[in-house]
């Protein structure tokens, strides 16, 4: 790689001085989309196996530019009935092609105008390009196999896609408007080079990824098997569980405080086991409550208003001396009968989000309030803490091990965005083969 020295204006910047600016209607044509809802799909295939990629896929599911679906299997498919195969055979509807783009044209915010991916290994299966999503077409003879996808992906080229999207709490680009984008194309040899370079990164993301949902997998299998007693630990194949209340291991704590007169941090428990969070309140006297609770790290917290949701958590250090209102009864852990690590994992398990809608008697919604007397009074197949402490451990160790595997595609993809910024700019050229 070399840096560029002769340079040309492209919008506020330079780019190489041998390469094109042409408008994007001079490189793509755009193709038919068909314009079906959430609703009107499934992810099982239907009997003519035709997939559909929604503009939320482009912005929540996909994370790389170039969407293989050898790889990818969460496209979702068209119920049955909605779509004649046979208008794939009409040239007024083509089927999507290897290389075409989809191009989400709306989107909640502007960091996600105009996401696209660019189709791989489509060839044994037929896709459309659905709801708020544009589909376009090229040859190889302007754009190479690979690259079709990063002309959007110009640090100008983002600018003036969110300069152009209208709206309010949607934004959006017409077909209009985008094709008279300008875009900056390297040679073609070039842009097989940038390409290749930039899909070796996504072969490393892809890795780690794989591995990551690999490693989801067995500690999913691992708290099934090791929470309900399926699988002992060695040294405590002989022990056997006892079925008991959670008050044998937890215990209610309060520590009331006065309403702060100043800003502080509250807490709050998010539904689905997905732990806790923190929240500033600007304006205490706001508050109609006078009174509220401190907690501390590795207590158990639970909102009694969404119990049935599984709305409990242990709480994390970075919550430490948050206050919680009187909805958030909290729990210390008895010493040597209740590990906080253990009871971590334990409360993720279906039985405790069955037991929990048990006691949280009553109609939707805030109307079903859980009982606090009868949470401690909860029973449960439980081990003795010795072995609580030692499944925590192995527990822990595959969230650590998940963790580490985390960063490391984080790490790719910082540097793949590196990468980008300097190749797709021609700030850095790359060696033509």
């Amino acid at each position: 790689m070399a840096a560029t020295k002769n340079t040309k204006a492209f919008y506020n910047t330079e780019i190489p001085s041998d390469w094109t600016t042409p408008e994007f209607s001079d490189v793509f044509n755009f193709l038919k989309t068909f314009s079906f809802s959430r609703e009107q799909l499934t992810s099982e295939p239907t009997n003519d196996g035709i997939r559909n990629i929604h503009y939320g896929d482009i912005h929540a599911t996909y994370e790389n530019e170039i969407l293989n679906l050898d790889i990818e299997k969460t496209v979702p498919y068209l119920l049955d009935g909605l779509i004649d195969p046979k208008s794939f055979d009409d040239e007024s509807f083509p089927a999507l092609k290897e290389g075409d783009l989809i191009i989400a044209d709306a989107s909640e915010d502007y960091e996600g105008v105009c996401d696209c991916v660019e189709l791989k290994n489509i060839n044994r299966t037929k896709v459309v390009s659905g709801l708020h999503t544009f589909a376009a077409r090229t040859s190889e003879a302007k754009i190479a196999l690979g690259f079709r996808t990063y002309a959007l992906h110009h640090e100008q080229v983002i600018r003036e896609l969110r300069r152009i999207a209208t709206g309010t709490s949607v934004y959006g680009v017409s077909k209009t408007n985008l094709s008279k984008v300008k875009i900056p194309l390297p040679p073609l040899p070039e842009q097989k080079s940038i390409a290749q370079v930039l899909s070796t990164a996504d072969v490393a993301i892809h890795t780690t990824e794989k591995l990551i949902a690999q490693k989801v997998l067995r500690k999913k299998w691992l708290m099934q098997q090791l929470l309900t007693g399926k699988k002992r630990l060695k040294g405590f194949e002989n022990t056997k569980w006892k079925i008991q209340p959670l008050e044998n291991f937890i215990k209610p704590i309060v520590r009331e405080v006065p309403k702060p007169s100043t800003p502080y941090l509250g807490i709050g428990l998010r539904s689905h086991g997905k732990g806790t969070f923190l929240k500033h309140n600007e304006q205490p006297e706001k508050n109609s409550m006078d009174n509220f609770y401190v907690v501390r790290p590795r207590d158990l917290i639970v909102n009694i208003t969404f119990a049935w949701e599984q709305a409990i958590a242990i709480v994390r250090p970075e919550d430490d001396g948050a206050l919680a209102s009187h909805r958030f009864p909290t729990y210390t852990f008895i010493e040597d009968k209740g590990h906080p690590d253990f009871f971590r994992f334990y409360i993720l398990q279906p039985r405790m989000k069955f037991m929990l809608q048990m006691i949280s008697p009553g109609g939707a919604g805030r109307n079903r309030v859980m009982s606090k007397s009868d949470f401690i009074k909860l029973e449960f197949l439980l081990p003795a803490y010795k072995e609580q402490t030692a499944i925590a451990q192995v527990l822990q160790a595959a969230d650590k091990e998940i963790s580490l595997l985390k960063a490391k595609a984080e790490k790719l993809r910082e540097q793949k965005k590196g990468l980008m910024q300097v190749l797709l700019t021609g700030k850095v050229r790359v060696k033509i083969k």
